[in-house]
């Protein structure tokens, strides 16, 4: 899940700007060909020198503890009070630049259900959750099945394509944006809006402004001409909002659904097209794609970090002191992989998603936890998305060596950058040539 805020007010007054840590007394920095490459063994490596909790340093020097035990992180997740979701407790912020590339990532103090705690939280929560409920699973797979057909129809002619950018990555963008209530004209823009913003490149505050922009147009239109979608509902629950906390919820739900979906998708279908036991896949078997995409959930979980929790006071934590404000990074991912819980889920749990798939943390955990509505659309629109893939183009392949796939150079989300395929080309229609 990504965090995005349409707006970076000055840090608050009060906040102590002491580091915790630095670079000079072992913090990692999360950067670097292996911690993007070989992720496992990158976190492998941290948890036998560090433990469940490890210092790290974030682009610009900032320290940051990253949290990899999955016990560890359990506790965090739960721990509300301890631990709050509440950025403004941060004793970085008067370091902070107004610039930085990852404060839309980390977030600034905010009036959203991404950066609310406590009783405002679940404010947001009353709100946003039950708009989200009234979205009909069946009308969205049809919107997903109907979009994938569209991306498909324009380059199934050509026998080559990259999953990535001309369909993994528009997917879930095009299906959301109908949800949400745009036009599909609107979806690329605010597609490469996201990736911008996603990235922490140069580019992701111009992103996030940007971003911000076409929500508060959507609020203006659907406050002037309701519809049958999630901004309307939005706007017609009882209790009042302001326009900028429907702008920055909307935006927290669009952010949190596309890349980590659009990742879902692909990892999923690399996983299909390079490991033997999900052959089947490839020539329709549907039970496969269910388990391909549960195993990425523990394997290759599209969220790897999670930004953040920060500390309420000062405490101890996996044999760490942490300090009052500290910023708390979620290792979603490493803390799939620790030995601890590993132990206990076999392979086959994991592949099948029985008996235990729900002990994963891809979604996160607690009060602050993806809420199921928006999981079951990810599922929904991810499954379809593979599907309808595989039904048209049955004999898709790699079109390079899996050893060439590239990682998106992001500490947060677990993606690729391509994915080069090629088929037996087909007309439009799905007919063969």
């Amino acid at each position: 899940m990504t965090n995005p805020s349409s707006a970076t007010p000055a840090p608050p007054t009060g906040t102590r700007g002491g580091c915790p840590m630095g670079a000079g007394a072992g913090a990692v920095p999360l950067s670097g060909p292996g911690f993007h490459s070989e992720p496992r063994a990158f976190y492998r490596t941290l948890r036998r020198e560090h433990g469940p909790v490890v210092p790290v340093e974030l682009p610009g020097g900032f320290p940051a503890w990253l949290v990899i035990g999955y016990r560890e992180l359990h506790q965090v997740t739960t721990d509300a009070e301890l631990f709050p979701r509440d950025v403004s407790l941060w004793n970085q912020w008067e370091h902070i630049p107004e610039d930085w590339p990852l404060r839309p990532m980390v977030g600034s103090p905010a009036p959203s259900i991404y950066f609310t705690a406590g009783a405002e939280h679940r404010r947001h929560v009353d709100m946003v959750v039950p708009a989200l409920e009234g979205a009909d699973p069946f009308e969205i797979r049809q919107h997903c099945e109907q979009l994938a057909d569209r991306l498909i129809d324009a380059v199934c002619s050509r026998g080559t394509a990259d999953l990535v950018s001309e369909y993994a990555e528009p997917l879930p963008l095009l299906v959301l944006a109908r949800l949400i209530g745009f036009p599909d004209h609107d979806g690329a823009d605010i597609a490469r809006v996201l990736k911008d913003l996603a990235d922490g490149g140069p580019g992701a505050q111009e992103a996030n402004l940007r971003f911000g922009e076409h929500m508060r147009r959507l609020v203006a239109a659907k406050r002037a001409e309701p519809g049958d979608d999630l901004t309307s509902r939005m706007l017609a629950h009882p209790e009042p909002f302001t326009d900028e906390e429907y702008v920055l919820d909307l935006m927290a739900v669009t952010a949190a659904g596309h890349l980590t979906t659009a990742a879902w998708i692909s990892n999923s279908t690399q996983l299909m097209l390079t490991e033997d036991q999900f052959a089947d896949s490839l020539s329709g078997g549907r039970h496969s794609v269910a388990e391909a995409m549960n195993e990425v959930l523990w394997e290759d979980a599209p969220t790897q970090i999670l930004a953040g929790r920060w500390a309420a006071r000062d405490a101890r934590l996996g044999g760490q002191d942490i300090a009052r404000g500290d910023l708390l990074l979620l290792g979603l991912g490493p803390a799939n992989a620790d030995p601890h819980i590993r132990q206990q889920v076999s392979p086959a749990v994991v592949r099948s998603g029985q008996g235990g798939n729900n002990a994963h943390l891809a979604f996160s955990h607690g009060e602050y936890r993806c809420p199921f509505p928006a999981q079951e659309i990810a599922e929904i629109i991810a499954r379809t998305g593979i599907e309808v893939l595989l039904d048209r183009l049955p004999d898709l392949e790699l079109a390079v060596p899996a050893a060439e796939l590239v990682r998106r150079p992001s500490a947060f989300l677990r993606g690729m950058t391509a994915l080069p395929v090629r088929f037996t080309p087909v007309r439009s229609t799905g007919d063969a040539l």
